[in-house]
């Protein structure tokens, strides 16, 4: 008969769209030690997914994705229900949950904190990671979900901050510290580099943090009423049907003020590299755009942030994927946007 399920250390690491989560769960996971099997999940608020590919997923490392909407309300009761799954399945030592960008910790603390994982998770401090330039935008700085995502926090990690100032890291430990309740520790991780074991020390008694909450999400949660909703399937390794070649899916998405645009292409479609990196980069600066995609150069990983574009290889092979997130009503033309897409697809012209 197996063990029961105990104690098992859960670090929520929470932060704004493009903040550097997954770049820092990258770094965490680096750090694991022999022996021990790690569990990641991964929301997105966009409807494709993205980020699941961005992990490799191997014998000690499982990792779920849940894309379409806010693990913190929309998803909480598929979350719950995955999260059962995946314990008793796979019997982690360790779980990282990454929740949407937009997602609000304190509908997620009430479901790792209740009855149904008693005693089987140990939740310790919630980590919020901040790019210092963020707060260089006063938009950022009087968004809700912002600024809850960092009160709400024990402990912050400083990203980018090598693309930073250091006047804009000083003004940003300076506007961290003025936060109640005062966090435990605020430290820079540049290219995500944190300490595994300033996650592991003991943290300090539960503090009033959990109290906070967020009217917007709320009402998405009662909305959602307790039961998954049309989507309403725990997503096993994104089990989604993949589309015919040359006939891309499309998925759009709006809540919390934010719209989603994404599409998944079959894995035979192939993109000219160069043609796709133009297109992609003559979007406007402040979306968030991410993909996997199939290329005459093999799989590459697209990842833009703050400007800021990485291009590297991808062990993802399932499928291609884009998502664009940004403020409602900010998005481009879908149907200009999918013609300049298809035009980067090798053979487009000869499968029409």
């Amino acid at each position: 008969m197996p063990v029961p399920l105990a104690n098992i250390p859960v670090h929520l690491i929470t932060g704004f769209l493009g903040s550097g989560k997954s770049t820092l769960i990258h770094r965490l996971m680096e750090q694991k030690p022999p022996g021990e099997r790690w569990a990641v999940l991964v929301n997105e608020f966009g409807q494709v997914g993205i980020d699941q590919a961005m992990f490799e997923e191997r014998g000690d490392l499982i990792v779920k994705g849940l894309p379409g909407g806010c693990l913190c309300c929309q998803l909480a009761f598929v979350m719950q229900a995955t999260l059962v799954n995946l314990l008793h399945r796979h019997r982690p030592d360790r779980l990282i949950i990454e929740p949407s960008g937009l997602g609000h910790p304190a509908g997620l603390l009430e479901v790792l904190r209740g009855e149904a994982f008693h005693d089987v998770l140990a939740v310790g401090d919630i980590v919020a990671v901040l790019d210092p330039r963020r707060l260089d935008d006063p938009r950022a700085r009087e968004h809700e979900t912002f600024r809850d995502q960092l009160t709400l926090a024990d402990g912050v990690a400083l990203t980018m901050v090598d693309l930073a100032s250091p006047e804009q890291v000083a003004r940003a430990k300076a506007w961290l510290a003025e936060l109640w309740p005062a966090k435990h520790w605020i430290l820079e991780a540049p290219q995500g580099n944190l300490p595994l074991a300033r996650l592991a020390e003991a943290g300090e008694p539960p503090s009033p943090r959990g109290a906070l909450d967020s009217d917007a999400h709320r009402r998405l949660r009662e909305a959602a009423g307790g039961a998954p909703g049309a989507r309403g399937v725990v997503l096993e390794g994104f089990a989604a049907p993949l589309p015919e070649p040359g006939r891309p899916c499309r998925e759009e998405g709006e809540a919390l003020g934010h719209a989603t645009l994404g599409w998944r292409w079959h894995p035979d479609d192939t993109f000219d590299l160069d043609r796709l990196a133009m297109v992609l980069g003559e979007l406007p600066a402040r979306l968030r755009v991410k993909g996997v995609f199939h290329c005459d150069a093999g799989w590459r990983l697209y990842n833009r942030a703050e400007g800021a574009v990485s291009l590297t290889a991808s062990a993802w092979r399932r499928d291609s994927r884009l998502e664009v997130i940004g403020a409602a009503g900010s998005l481009p033309d879908v149907e200009a946007l999918e013609a300049r897409l298809e035009a980067c697809r090798l053979g487009a012209a000869s499968s029409a």
